[in-house]
C-alpha cells in the first residue's frame, strides 16, 4: 500500500471520529494528516511525512484552541433569559443574613436569594441574574 493511501485512510478515520464525537480538534488533526498525504504525493520520505503531518496538525490544534479561548463563551442556560424567564426580574430584599443569603417571597413562593457582588449586600432592589435550582442569584438592580 502506498504511503499516501495510508494517510488518506487516517484522514478518513479522523474525520469519522470527529463526526461521532464533535470535538473539532480531531478535524484539525485530520488537516495534519492531509498535509502528510500531500507530502507523500510529493515524494517525501516517511519521516518527513510524519514531521509535516505533526507540525501542520499541531499548529492547527493550537490555532483552534487560541481562537476558541479568545471568543467569549455562550452564557450558562441558568443565566439565559430565553431559558429562564426569571432572569432579569427585579425583587425587593428587606433583610440579608450574614452568609450573603436572604429568604424572600417571589412569585408567591419562598425562595433563597444569593448575593453576587463585591460589596456587602444591603436591603433594596435586586435583579435576578441566574437560577441555581431553587436559589435566585441576584445583583443590585440599576436605578428605578
Amino acid at each position: 500500500m502506498a504511503d499516501s493511501t495510508l494517510w488518506w485512510i487516517i484522514t478518513g478515520v479522523l474525520v469519522a471520529l470527529e463526526l461521532a464525537t464533535g470535538t473539532f480538534y480531531l478535524l484539525m488533526l485530520a488537516i495534519g494528516s492531509i498535509a502528510g498525504a500531500l507530502a507523500a504525493h510529493g515524494g517525501f520520505g516517511t519521516q518527513a511525512q510524519m514531521a509535516v503531518a505533526a507540525v501542520v496538525g499541531g499548529v492547527a490544534v493550537f490555532a483552534c484552541y487560541w481562537v476558541r479561548r479568545r471568543r467569549p463563551g455562550d452564557p450558562s442556560p441558568r443565566a439565559d433569559r430565553s431559558v429562564n424567564l426569571d432572569v432579569g426580574e427585579v425583587v425587593q430584599i428587606e433583610h440579608w443574613q450574614a452568609d450573603g443569603t436572604a429568604q424572600i417571597r417571589y412569585r408567591g413562593a419562598p425562595w433563597t436569594a444569593v448575593f453576587r457582588g463585591r460589596a456587602a449586600p444591603a436591603p433594596g432592589r435586586y435583579r435576578v441574574i441566574e437560577l441555581e435550582g431553587s436559589r435566585l442569584i441576584v445583583e443590585p438592580a440599576p436605578g428605578p
